[in-house]
């Protein structure tokens, strides 16, 4: 029974982590297309948040419900992934700590003016690091192609970032935020998609 118990936990973390990426997305790009005025160059994403009607609503609505899937593809899908590995439940940790700041953006939108800055700073500094640890605890259990693509799309999840704070590509940055949230996205579904391969081989 116990081991049942696991398995179900993982296809829910599993299943979670392919429903978070989907629901954030669906909502920015519809908050987008509701508001003709957005720029990709000239605007940041959460800017949308703070648009009276359906725009701020559905895309502060889409952060917030994303992140607490992604904490619970986290908290019982990564942990449970990553098995007792303690390097790898520090990078779960950190992913849980991520989802946070997601749910935080959501919920403290520009108006909030500096917490909104900090948990969106949070988000994308927690997101790559997290998976440069979670790299290390596939490199220690020997998983060499889950470790070379989780320390792939880390470097993808923070370049945009190093080449907008180096070369400053764009003069805002809704840009960097789509390309570094799209790698991570990309991640934790490829994961979720091997979590429930794995439960289907137990």
């Amino acid at each position: 029974m116990p081991e049942n118990k696991a398995i179900v936990k993982q296809r829910m973390g599993a299943a979670t982590g392919i429903a978070a990426p989907i629901l954030a997305f669906v909502c920015i790009l519809t908050a987008i297309t509701s508001f003709p005025k957005f720029s990709w160059t000239n605007n940041a994403l959460s800017d949308l948040g703070i648009i009276p009607g359906i725009t701020g609503s559905l895309f502060n609505f889409g952060l917030y419900a994303s992140g607490f899937l992604g904490l619970y593809f986290a908290l019982f899908g990564l942990f449970s992934f990553l098995g007792n590995s303690r390097v790898g439940k520090i990078g779960a940790s950190l992913f849980a700590a991520t989802s946070m700041a997601l749910i935080s953006i959501g919920v403290f939108n520009e108006s909030f003016h500096g917490i909104h800055f900090a948990v969106s700073v949070a988000f994308f500094v927690l997101a790559p690091i997290s998976m440069f640890i979670i790299t290390w605890a596939f490199q220690l259990a020997h998983q060499t192609k889950m470790a070379v693509f989780t320390v792939l799309i880390g470097i993808a999840a923070a370049f945009p970032w190093i080449l907008q704070f180096s070369f400053n590509y764009v003069p805002n940055v809704a840009i960097p935020e789509f390309l570094s949230g799209l790698a991570v996205s990309i991640w934790t579904v490829t994961l979720s998609f091997k979590m429930i391969k794995q439960t289907n081989t137990n």
